[in-house]
């Protein structure tokens, strides 16, 4: 289609702010954006839609419109509805480029244009297989014919012969096709969600062919706009301590750190067949297919707005020291939201992550929040709605969410019923650790049940805590429960490195100096003693000594330390030298 059908269509509300004289471009697509630097979603031919997110002073403008000519793209148009009028150095950008720019009105959602152009666009370039999008359109619809994506991906099989299915960025099925016989098992979706991740964070265009078995499939990514995401700032009672950051200016450059921003919260539709085999009009289709269920998940964010503003509401009084019956009040209110007709409040467990970039990149609290409540998802159920029960909020680089729990009674009171951090780190680690591969790590806390309002000020230090054991962990993804909090040994990690060395080094640099010398295996023997309990005779048997033998090793080792090992605090000494080492 042209650009100049567009201003032609009093619905979708276009204003023409320049260009007229290249309103014969032809129009091959549609993007939606707040990126900084988009170029690698582009393909040339598109009309990039843009809330302005991504515009902080006037000389953001000169750039962005160069990556787009660049790009090949069409025609911008951006919406009044953040900043009211088109700034003018946008618009005198475009010009300079002769790129058109049209204004989009606070009244028209951008799904309204995206839905119109799919259609045209389609209707031009694939004749007869315009229908299908149309009927997928019809049936991403609200109201009794909307069926939403598992829909969309029956039509794909019965109007197209192609199986596909729709998966979260940690590989939960979130839609497949109801008659297409067995359903992808959860190794191979997590596997597609890995390879996909891996793919855009190294800069590959898509759609991403892998094999999997004797199976190829095809990846297209299902991004979000964000501006239906958006929630407003948490007062400063509520900011959790930031790490240290590097500079904006770190290396990477914008477009690096905004693949980071959306890379783990892009939904996945895998289709079961090599688009490297396609003709341009099914690889369109299949983009237009993408677009329509981008605007379904846009929808269906802008739901998750209310439960994201009652966790902050609950957090703020819980951070601000609340009286407990004014945080039992709100959380009644936010009982029957997240738990539909569960009649009393429940219990509540607490959550914490959070996304670290070893060279700054982008805002790590917003991609802390999209993954946690993508985690927090029972990983076998399958659809979109399940996330619609979880809280989250974020806190600087911190997410926080407030999971409510069944009532509990007996012996079965407490976390096992609940979130367990080892089961959230099961089903995730292989896709997030390809997402987040070369400079990224997503660390997770979790406390016990509440079981009122009063330990809930606990329960959010307490997963504080927890999650800071897992930073001490190595690996990509760590989680860490409130059952690792009653040991001593929890300690060990928060002991500064020089610290650590110099303790270790004056207990057991003797021993293992003697061992060299004289092969005499005192560390080991110190190590059995120890695990003994300090007692002769089990000791002398596990290491096949006699236990004169042994006497005399003990011996030799408080004699090189000028420790005794028959009290408490020499022995526990030992028992800290060894675990540091």
């Amino acid at each position: 289609m042209r650009l100049r059908a567009l201003l032609d269509t009093d619905a979708l509300g276009l204003g023409l702010l320049g260009g007229e004289d290249e309103l014969d471009r032809t129009v091959r697509g549609v993007m939606t954006t707040d990126l900084r630097d988009p170029s690698r979603y582009l393909s040339g031919g598109e009309l990039v839609l843009t809330g302005l997110a991504w515009r902080r002073d006037a000389a953001d403008s000169e750039p962005f419109v160069r990556i787009l000519v660049q790009a090949g793209v069409a025609a911008l148009a951006a919406g009044e509805a953040e900043l009211g009028d088109v700034p003018e150095d946008l618009v005198a950008a475009c010009a300079r480029h002769r790129l058109p720019l049209f204004a989009v009105h606070e009244s028209v959602a951008f799904a309204t244009i995206t839905e119109h152009v799919v259609r045209q666009v389609s209707g031009e370039r694939a004749g007869d297989l315009a229908a299908v999008v149309d009927r997928h359109r019809r049936m991403m619809t609200s109201g009794p014919a909307g069926g939403g994506p598992d829909v969309v991906l029956d039509l794909l099989g019965s109007d197209l012969d192609l199986r596909a299915w729709l998966l979260s960025p940690t590989g939960r099925l979130i839609a497949g096709p109801k008659n297409a016989g067995p359903g992808l098992p959860a190794d191979v979706c997590a596997k597609l969600a890995a390879e996909q991740l891996a793919a855009v964070r190294t800069g590959r265009r898509g759609p991403h062919r892998v094999l999997v078995g004797q199976t190829t499939f095809s990846l297209f990514p299902i991004r979000s706009s964000g501006r239906s995401s958006q929630t407003p700032p948490i007062p400063s009672s509520l900011q959790a301590p930031r790490t240290a950051q590097s500079p904006a200016g770190a290396p990477g450059g914008p477009g690096a750190r905004d693949v980071r921003e959306g890379v783990l919260s892009d939904w996945l539709l895998a289709v079961e067949a090599d688009a490297g085999d396609w003709a341009d009009e099914r690889l369109d289709l299949l983009q237009g297919v993408t677009q329509l269920i981008a605007v379904e998940r846009d929808r269906r964010d802008a739901a998750r707005t209310v439960r994201r503003r009652l966790a902050q509401e609950v957090l703020e009084l819980v951070q601000t020291g609340a009286a407990p019956a004014e945080i039992a009040a709100r959380l009644r209110v936010a009982a029957p939201v997240l738990l539909p007709g569960l009649g009393a409040a429940p219990h509540w467990q607490v959550v914490v992550a959070r996304v670290e970039w070893e060279d700054g990149g982008p805002e790590a609290g917003p991609v802390a929040q999209s993954l946690l409540e993508e985690i927090l998802v029972d990983p076998l159920s399958t659809g979109p709605e399940p996330s619609d029960r979880i809280a989250v909020a974020h806190t600087g680089d911190e997410a926080i969410a407030l999971v409510p729990l069944p009532s509990m009674s007996g012996e079965h009171d407490g976390a096992e019923t609940g979130v367990l951090a080892d089961a959230l780190l099961a089903a995730v680690r292989e896709p997030l650790s390809a997402g987040l591969d070369g400079d990224g790590r997503l660390t997770l806390g979790v406390s016990a049940a509440v079981h009122s309002a009063e330990g809930l000020r606990g329960a959010l230090e307490e997963a504080r805590h927890a999650r800071r054991v897992a930073a001490a962990r190595p690996g990509r993804v760590c989680a860490a429960g409130h059952q690792e909090l009653a040991s001593h040994v929890l300690l060990l990690p928060f002991v500064p490195d020089d610290v650590r060395r110099a303790f270790t080094a004056r207990l057991l640099d003797p021993l293992r100096d003697y061992d060299r010398r004289h092969r005499a295996e005192l560390i080991p023997t110190l190590e059995a003693f120890l695990d003994c309990d300090g007692s002769w005779t089990r000791c002398a048997s596990r290491l096949h000594l006699h236990v004169n033998t042994l006497r005399y090793r003990v011996g030799r080792i408080e004699q090189l330390t000028s420790r005794d090992l028959s009290r408490l605090e020499d022995k526990l000494d030992f028992f800290l030298a060894l675990r540091m080492s």
